[in-house]
């Protein structure tokens, strides 16, 4: 019964409101866990759990050294899952309405700076990986975001792309010269590749046998280039490098806002605080 209701809230999150493949799949895995719990805890009906059931489920996630930021996100995929559950009526009352989250310490993002990001750019690579590095720098993009770019979503004339994000929200985000010129190369090996094996493809980014490249191939190519300039680095990093260069050079922070696509200006604050730290470290390091 527990695994029942479990299977129609992600077929709602699927459907209705349309959650990326990776926020649905963490979903899954969260409610599986506390229904194993509950079941071995002899609970097989909503109606039974009571808060204290949840406060043991999140202990044992604790005993099990759970980081705080996991132990907060399984608390947001239960406070979901329950008000899904009260709202249609499948329980009585809420046991999970005041449940409270961990604190979470605040982490400033790593981030490049700008001279780091042009040797970056300057590194030998194929021109796909040049093509991938100048448009995540370019654009800003989440690696799921770039991954999912359909050749049809960017318009090299009016410099543009069409970019899906998180809750399926579609957003136009410029590119600069670089970029394009970058993409321009690339295309001709695409149309090579695709020609050799006979194949097509909707899919902007190719590898080498016409598939479409995935989230991994970004990571693990980024993470390689990072140890050319002695970083340890990921798709986010350039991200952020992107948003906190654009405001370090006078950029709204409600135009970073959109072209993060961010939906809480909350989020892109984050930012503001990093160009800060950055001005801190340049003027105390010139003033020893």
């Amino acid at each position: 019964m527990l695994i029942h209701y479990i299977s129609q809230y992600i077929e709602y999150l699927e459907v209705e409101c349309g959650l990326a493949l990776n926020t649905i799949l963490a979903y899954r895995s969260d409610l599986y866990s506390l229904a194993e719990f509950l079941q071995n805890q002899g609970i097989d009906d909503y109606n039974e759990i009571q808060r204290l059931h949840i406060n043991l489920y999140i202990k044992n996630l604790y005993d099990k050294k759970y980081t705080p930021r996991s132990i907060t996100r399984e608390i947001a995929s239960i406070k979901g899952f329950f008000k899904w559950l009260s709202i249609n009526e499948v329980i009585k009352h809420n046991p999970a309405l005041s449940i409270e989250q961990p604190k979470l310490p605040k982490r400033l993002p790593k981030v490049l700076s700008m001279k780091e990001i042009s040797e970056l750019l300057d590194t030998n690579m194929s021109v796909l990986d040049k093509a991938v590095l100048e448009l995540l720098y370019a654009a800003g993009l989440r690696v799921s975001e770039l991954a999912d770019i359909q050749i049809n979503n960017i318009d090299l004339n009016s410099k543009y792309i069409r970019c899906i994000g998180k809750g399926s929200k579609e957003r136009i985000v410029p590119i600069g010269n670089k970029a394009c010129i970058a993409i321009k190369k690339y295309l001709k090996e695409r149309e090579y590749i695709l020609k050799k094996f006979n194949l097509s493809s909707k899919y902007l980014f190719i590898k080498d046998n016409g598939k479409k490249i995935t989230r991994q191939d970004v990571y693990v190519f980024i993470r390689g280039i990072g140890k050319n300039i002695n970083k340890d680095i990921s798709p986010h990093t350039i991200r952020h490098s992107f948003a906190t260069h654009l405001l370090e050079n006078g950029a709204d922070l409600r135009v970073v806002q959109e072209l993060l696509g961010h939906s809480d200006v909350s989020t892109t604050q984050l930012y503001t605080h990093i160009s800060k730290k950055r001005l801190k470290e340049i003027y105390f390091s010139i003033n020893k």
